[in-house]
Parts: C-alpha cells; sequence; structure tokens
C-alpha cells in the first residue's frame, strides 16, 4: 500500500489507495470485527446495568406459561436462566 491512511466517515470506510483487493478485503474484515465486539460489550454493560429487574418478570412469564405458579421472582433469585429455572419451585 502506498498511502496507508484509513478513513471512516459516518457509516463509510474509505481504503487507503493502492490497497489491494485482499488487503482491503482484510481491512473490512478487521474493522467488521472490531465494530462486532465493541457492539457486544456495550449491548453486555447495558444488560448489567439493567440487571435482574427486567429478566425477572419476563421468567415469571416463563413459568406461568409452563403451568407453575408464577409468583413473584423474588430480587436475589439467581440471573443465570437455569440455576433459576432449577430453583423455580421455590418462587
Amino acid at each position: 500500500m502506498k498511502d496507508s491512511t484509513l478513513e471512516i466517515e459516518e457509516d463509510r470506510l474509505r481504503m487507503p489507495r493502492g490497497a489491494t483487493t485482499s488487503e482491503a478485503a482484510a481491512i473490512a474484515v478487521a474493522v467488521s470485527t472490531h465494530v462486532a465486539d465493541q457492539r457486544k460489550v456495550a449491548s453486555e454493560e447495558a444488560k448489567d446495568e439493567q440487571g435482574w429487574d427486567g429478566e425477572r418478570f419476563a421468567f415469571a412469564g416463563r413459568l406461568e406459561a409452563l403451568g407453575q405458579d408464577s409468583r413473584r421472582v423474588p430480587q436475589n433469585a439467581p440471573t443465570d436462566r437455569w440455576q433459576a429455572a432449577g430453583r423455580a419451585d421455590r418462587y
């Protein structure tokens, strides 16, 4: 590559001049992977901030759909769905 400047404008990725097809593909894959990783981290952080509150009511609805009593799921119930399901008889 002659000019190694990579520009990102809004949603467009501008490849350096003289980049070969394989170099452009490698750059696109690297940037795409980075953006996907950043979105995943942001999603996980948002989920952590929301905590169990949003999920526990959905979990109670799933219990009711399965014919189990759907009393309130306690706030201290495990946030892992498998663990919570294993303790559903106690809610």
